[in-house]
């Protein structure tokens, strides 16, 4: 039997971004990057920290998740996409990147499992 590494884990990290107070444009943007990916939403839960602090969140995916942190004092989101299956995560990279208008970004790539 040959064992098979069960995902694939991006780190994303965006700087000097917009909108990262924006609950529906996030909860959007999870959904297409999601689905761009190949992968199926089962549920998104965000939290806002309040007026001018920022936004939590993670979509529960049948595939594993995708999770977000906002920081808008300082324009910076970090975000991670953990997929297994069939489900390519890189093709979450430029969603986000467009969504909040990102001037810098950083992807760390984790093989999960191995």
């Amino acid at each position: 039997m040959t064992y098979v590494a069960p995902g694939l884990h991006l780190l994303i990290d965006l700087w000097e971004c917009s909108h990262l107070q924006d609950m529906g444009r996030i909860e959007a943007t999870m959904r297409k990057a999601a689905e761009i990916c190949g992968a199926t939403v089962l549920e998104i839960k965000l939290h806002s920290f309040g007026e001018n602090a920022g936004i939590t969140g993670v979509a529960i995916l049948a595939e594993s998740h995708i999770s977000i942190h906002t920081w808008p004092e300082t324009g910076y989101v970090a975000i991670d996409v953990f997929m297994c299956g069939r489900c390519d995560p890189h093709k979450a990279v430029p969603v986000f990147e467009k969504a909040f208008e990102s001037k810098r970004l950083k992807v760390t790539a984790h093989q999960r499992g191995n």
